[in-house]
């Protein structure tokens, strides 16, 4: 007759509680992270929208310098895409204002911020909720500024 509680010993394994367990933790772990890790690649995607629109300011300011008006031949003054935001201008001859709204389907689709004349940065929507930020643009949250 065999001893089994010897040859029980002898087996190397995980029970199924041990496996539910560290499933468990993976899946806590996951929730966790995976929402962490998608708002760092949003806000690294913001860069595009505010060096976009700052090099955008600084292209009128130099028109209007050799111009004299925002508006005219050759005006920096365009509607644009790039990968994460759509770029519209309005322009008058003594303001303008650049607006970058995020592309649909990407993770910047919620936001939007504009910059004006004045240097006056303003964060209309973030994650997908209107909010009017004046002079600046938010990356974090709507109190980062």
């Amino acid at each position: 007759m065999k001893n089994w509680s010897v040859s029980r010993r002898l087996v190397r394994g995980f029970t199924l509680i041990e496996l539910m367990i560290v499933v468990a933790i993976v899946g806590i772990l996951s929730a966790v992270a995976y929402p962490a890790y998608t708002d760092y690649i949003r806000r690294g995607n913001l860069t595009e929208a505010f060096t976009t629109l700052s090099s955008m300011q600084v292209k009128m300011e130099q028109f209007y310098q050799d111009n004299r008006s925002y508006v005219g031949t050759n005006t920096p003054c365009v509607s644009s895409s790039i990968k994460y935001f759509n770029y519209t201008c309005e322009g008058t001859a003594s303001t303008f204002t650049f607006t970058a709204t995020g592309v649909a389907g990407t993770t910047t689709s919620g936001d939007a911020y504009t910059i004006n004349q004045s240097g006056l940065k303003v964060t209309k929507k973030f994650k997908g909720s209107d909010v009017t930020l004046n002079d600046c643009w938010a990356k974090k949250s709507t109190t980062d500024c």
